[in-house]
């Protein structure tokens, strides 16, 4: 199959049309912050505004022809276990999904909360093994070799897979790391205009990091995934609450407002369990830096950086992702069009 002379990506919020081209139907952007609260902390009203926002998000995408079964991506994590929670209120039954390695943490959890809630809960656990043999696969589907994006590409792949056997549909928690300001990295910001402006980036970029992640995996098993934290009244709402409340401290752990939406909903300690990144639950992420750690040597990979022509990679890891992608794509992919995950940590640098 040929490949077009240029590709050009297609910008979010936008629609095209042939004779008069691209027109923004939506701007992150112009959504206005609300100024600092006189209170440090949300009030109740606050917190069901929320909570009745996402619930009606989770309610909408439930929505199908009786012919289309809807499950749910269930990790154990908080975003997930938030939208189970609100999807079961309206749904029985109700299938939930999670895979894993053997030791990971996910499994536990999410078993928990689908014991707690009631779901028909579905587990594959999967070897070391298993994710080599599929991660050129993986990557062919995501057309990306960005390190983070890839290790967690490989259990949302395995879960599609599972999926695919009982629902068309799967809700996933994709988004509301961005806009609740959930990553470890955003601890960094001590101020509310800059804690603003971030989330507010890093949700304009969904589109080229972990929604293509979440769209490829699920459509390459034919399966759909709908994403209730990126409702465009529950980013509005997200984004019009003072940006101090999403501040993290010693005292306030991240994502606190929803945390406190969950309380009445899901177990104390999966409400308070903390955050940690769907390739690491899963057990993915420390696999493959050790497996690539022993395929780039220290000396391959200060070659490759000393190049000045090579692409810009950021770990070894990055790297022996990167010699797949090559391979599999050749140029006809550019690598100035892979979106750039801003959620790594300096841990999992070099």
């Amino acid at each position: 199959m040929g490949v077009a002379a240029e590709i050009k990506e297609f910008p979010p919020g936008h629609w095209w049309h042939s004779q008069k081209g691209l027109r923004r139907f939506y701007d992150l952007n112009a959504l206005p912050q609300k100024p600092s609260p006189m209170r440090k902390q949300p009030d109740e009203e606050a917190l069901r505004l929320i909570q009745n926002t996402l619930r009606h998000a989770v309610h909408k995408r439930l929505i199908a022809d009786e012919t289309v079964p809807v499950g749910v991506s269930q990790s154990g994590g908080l975003d997930s276990s938030l939208v189970t929670a609100l999807a079961r209120e309206a749904k029985t039954p109700l299938d939930s999904f999670v895979v894993g390695t053997a030791d990971s943490e996910d499994i536990a959890a999410s078993r928990q909360v689908a014991d707690f809630l009631g779901t028909r809960h579905h587990v594959y656990i999967y070897s070391v093994e298993e994710m080599l043999e599929v991660l050129p696969e993986v990557i062919y589907h995501l057309e990306s070799f960005d390190a983070p994006l890839v290790r967690s590409a490989i259990p949302n792949y395995f879960l599609a897979r599972l999926a695919a056997d009982y629902v068309k549909v799967t809700l996933l928690g994709e988004g509301a790391d961005e806009i609740f300001a959930g990553y470890e990295y955003l601890a960094d910001y001590v101020d509310a205009e800059s804690l603003d402006a971030e989330p507010r980036l890093i949700t304009n970029k969904l589109h080229n990091t972990n929604l293509q992640r979440a769209d490829r995996m699920t459509m390459a098993h034919g399966i759909e995934g709908r994403v209730p934290f990126l409702d465009k009244e529950v980013i509005r709402t997200a984004f019009s609450l003072p940006a101090e409340w999403k501040l993290q401290s010693e005292n306030r752990p991240e994502k606190e407002l929803l945390r406190r939406v969950a309380a009445n909903l899901l177990p104390e300690n999966i409400v308070w369990r903390p955050k940690q990144k769907f390739s690491d639950g899963a057990g993915s992420m420390h696999a493959l830096t050790a497996y690539a750690d022993e395929k780039i040597s220290d000396s391959e990979y200060a070659a490759h950086r000393r190049s000045p022509d090579a692409v810009p990679v950021r770990s070894k890891e990055e790297l022996f992702y990167y010699r797949i992608f090559k391979e599999i794509f050749g140029n006809d992919l550019s690598p100035d069009s892979i979106g750039v995950t801003r959620s790594i940590t300096a841990d999992e640098l070099d």
